[in-house]
């Protein structure tokens, strides 16, 4: 049986203590029984998660959901936002078009949208994407 260094201990625990923490990251997707679900097209369920009063100035309410497309699903096209927000992929990626310009949004990938601004997304990969949306409500 070999020794252990106090040193090779230290290292072998921080290297555990980092898997822990990133398999605690990688749980990103909500309880699906928290929400409430709507289907909003082939393939999509829009998933609601409730309303609070916001501290940002401008805004009167904040609220989240989910967006959920199965493979080959898609948002409708030319869909213009109610108000501004914040998204981000959770899991899988989308093919984002908005305002005319298109982008890939991958895993953790973060954007915003603007009160009028018009957008689509479409899942082409083969595993579910989720977009978390954060609606800034005026």
């Amino acid at each position: 049986m070999q020794k252990v260094s106090r040193r090779s201990a230290v290292a072998l625990g921080l290297a555990a203590a980092s898997v822990s923490v990133v398999k605690l990251a990688a749980a990103q997707t909500a309880d699906p029984l928290a929400g409430t679900d709507e289907e909003a097209g082939p393939g999509v369920v829009a998933r609601t998660y409730g309303e609070e009063p916001s501290l940002i100035p401008g805004f009167k309410t904040v609220s989240m959901r989910d967006i959920i497309l199965q493979p080959g699903a898609k948002t409708k096209e030319n869909a213009v936002m109610m108000n501004a927000m914040i998204c981000h992929i959770t899991e899988g990626e989308l093919q984002v078009v908005q305002d005319g310009k298109s982008f890939v949004a991958k895993t953790n990938y973060a954007w915003t949208c603007n009160k009028d601004t018009v957008e689509h997304s479409v899942n082409e990969g083969d595993v579910v994407a989720v977009m978390r949306v954060l609606d800034l409500k005026a």
